[in-house]
């Protein structure tokens, strides 16, 4: 599994119009081959900033897969407009650690 990372810069003003069309886009991508889970975070020190991070199968999942498909284009009617620059994808591979501290 890969993990694809973005961080989303929103336009100011726009971040709860953002955070709404992002609710709606969901569906869009996990109904793709290959989507195994998406989170979105706001930034807790910079508003109008995001760190997204979706879990795919692999590279391919997301590339030729989601990103060729009708579902992305209606993603990017509903999400693209509101970024300020338009954001850098990266895919990073499996994690060589994982711990979470149990609250």
């Amino acid at each position: 599994m890969i993990v694809e990372h973005a961080i989303l810069r929103v336009r100011d003003g726009q971040g709860s119009d953002f955070e709404d069309a992002m609710r709606r886009a969901v569906p869009l991508i996990a109904a793709s081959p290959g989507f195994q889970g998406i989170e979105v975070r706001p930034a807790a020190e910079m508003a109008g900033s995001y760190l997204l991070l979706v879990w795919w199968n692999d590279v391919a999942s997301h590339r030729d897969g989601f990103r060729k498909s009708d579902r992305y284009q209606q993603w990017r009617a509903l999400l693209h407009g509101f970024y300020e620059p338009m954001p850098e994808v990266g895919y990073y591979g499996p994690s060589v650690i994982n711990y979470l501290q149990e609250s």
